[in-house]
């Protein structure tokens, strides 16, 4: 049995990944899905104020009570957080996987890094407002989103990640959604840039998986994406050149 430790991107709380932790229990694994500070159900505890050091701390938390072992699932935004969180408790981490998103260095933040040009131009009230649009999702998805998602605390996006690189030891699993435009050869057409940054890509223990899916997989393709969690925790995967 694997815990896996399922963190969603901005707007989202744990309801993103029902049907994912549904499939991942009925596989007999421990599925955790999070609700992270000032979103889903926890939108007042303490909502704008939320920083991503908030974040961070409540991911480092549940590590330490679900105990070593932990497959940690990040989506999107989800990648600062739960990196800083692997960070500083690597012995609790089996393995990272990063659903459709990049690896950030120490000092970034999502609005200074590759993410930046997706989020809003304005804040309201310190949050970011709950966009009207989604590409990839149904009708009847996009309604569910609207429904469950809550506005996102503004400062966890401005704010710097810290990462001392403890987590560079750790295997990782990338996993591309390719109607959001990532790619294995969109991987490997980075790591040829010779950038330090993206070195750890081709190292062993390092692996990926494309899904034919938008941003969102956890909503339009849970089944496939649990799929690819579960063998992700079994080390499968593409290499990036093999």
């Amino acid at each position: 049995m694997t815990t896996f430790l399922l963190v969603p991107g901005l707007w989202m709380g744990g309801w993103a990944w029902t049907e994912v932790a549904a499939e991942l229990a009925a596989r007999g694994h421990r599925a955790v899905p999070v609700t992270l500070p000032g979103l889903g159900e926890r939108a007042g505890e303490p909502g704008a104020e939320t920083g991503l050091a908030d974040h961070t701390e409540a991911l480092v938390a549940l590590l330490d009570a679900q105990g070593p072992g932990v497959v940690l699932v990040a989506h999107s935004y989800a990648a600062f957080p739960a990196l800083a969180a692997a960070d500083r408790r690597p012995g609790q981490v089996e393995r990272v996987v990063f659903v459709d998103t990049g690896i950030p260095e120490h000092g970034e933040s999502v609005l200074t890094s590759f993410v930046g040009a997706a989020l809003p131009a304005a804040t309201e009230r310190g949050v970011l407002p709950v966009p009207s649009e989604l590409s990839g999702l149904s009708g009847a998805q996009l309604a569910r989103y609207h429904r469950l998602a809550t506005p996102h605390p503004a400062a966890t996006v401005a704010d710097p990640v810290e990462l001392t690189g403890a987590w560079r030891t750790l295997p990782t699993t990338g996993v591309f959604c390719l109607e959001n435009g990532l790619s294995l050869e969109v991987a490997r057409s980075l790591h040829a840039t010779g950038h330090p940054r993206f070195a750890k890509l081709a190292e062993p223990g390092v692996t990926f998986f494309e899904l034919a899916t938008g941003h969102f997989p956890m909503l339009t393709a849970p089944l496939d994406l649990a799929d690819v969690l579960v063998r992700a925790a079994n080390g499968e995967g593409a290499s990036l050149y093999g």
